[in-house]
């Protein structure tokens, strides 16, 4: 049986190594990248380099995108040479970038004028889950496209789940970035408080991660705060954009999220002091100026 012809615009550092599991998996490949330079190791295994989303989208009965917020979604759809102006009837959009569950309510507009449709399919796992295809992959949209595609989406992630209508995907995402930021707090907190106090940090985390203080942070981020290691597998300034957008909705619909905009200020100290395109784990060193270390 022939597999379904993909499309995927946007290939950094979770969008590449997609691709590439789409690609060795053996559906048919058609990408593009602002920076074409990004796409040209996929080309060497096979994949055609489009120079527009228009063509990836002429090429691909399902294209995927993957960017940073949701004015470069609504660019790479809409926009001049975008997905919309080269779309066939039939396909599906697949959104996997985090941004605006309003925003995407209205692309998925845009394109049922073509007689296609949007799913949004945010993602959590980090650069690391990108690689490995363990994705968690939050999914909304019509129930029938999402089983369409559920062979596609497969091949990148491990846990995928279909949340509702259009925008439910980008809701249970932010949902998942509370989570995340707050535990991420608590992690860091730990780390100061056991190095004010003599211990040491990665023995603590060994002592406590079989307990019930065991999260993905922790195990995954509090050793590399402990060995000083602030690369990006996710970077400060993406983590403030989710934050934004998570107070931006507690704002449409009210709802106080007081540990989240704690956190968002927090994030805020450390942007200030250059540390914007660091990893989250950075975090990390707004609680050590506080506690003068």
């Amino acid at each position: 049986m022939e597999k379904t012809r993909v499309g995927f615009v946007g290939l950094g550092i979770m969008g590449k190594p997609m691709a590439g599991h789409l690609l060795r998996a053996g559906f048919p490949l058609t990408v593009f990248n602002r920076t074409r330079a990004k796409a040209e190791d996929l080309g060497r295994e096979g994949a055609s380099i489009a120079e527009s989303p228009a063509q990836v989208a002429g090429a691909s009965e399902v294209t995927i995108t993957m960017v940073s917020d949701t004015p470069d979604v609504a660019e790479v759809i809409a926009g001049s040479r975008g997905i919309l102006e080269g779309i066939r009837r039939d396909a599906v959009v697949i959104d996997m970038s985090t941004v605006s569950p309003e925003g995407e309510r209205r692309l998925d507009g845009m394109l049922r004028e073509k007689g296609c449709e949007l799913l949004d399919a945010p993602v959590s796992g980090g650069d690391v889950g990108a690689r490995n295809a363990t994705l968690a992959i939050m999914v909304g949209g019509e129930r029938s496209t999402f089983e369409r595609v559920l062979p596609i989406l497969k091949v990148m992630g491990k846990t995928i789940t279909y949340c509702g209508p259009v925008g439910s995907g980008q809701l249970t995402k932010l949902c998942n970035q509370i989570l995340v930021s707050v535990n991420l707090l608590a992690v860091g907190e730990a780390l100061v408080f056991a190095r004010k106090n003599g211990l040491d940090p990665l023995t603590m985390i060994e002592a406590v991660s079989g307990g019930a203080a065991a999260s993905w942070q922790l195990l995954n981020l509090g050793p590399k705060i402990a060995k000083r290691d602030f690369q990006p597998g996710f970077m400060v300034e993406l983590m403030q954009k989710d934050l934004r957008l998570i107070l931006e909705t507690a704002t449409t619909n009210p709802t106080p999220l007081p540990a989240t905009a704690l956190v968002q200020q927090l994030f805020k100290s450390i942007q200030i002091q250059g540390y914007g395109r660091e990893g989250t784990q950075a975090l990390a060193k707004a609680l050590e100026t506080l506690a003068g270390m």
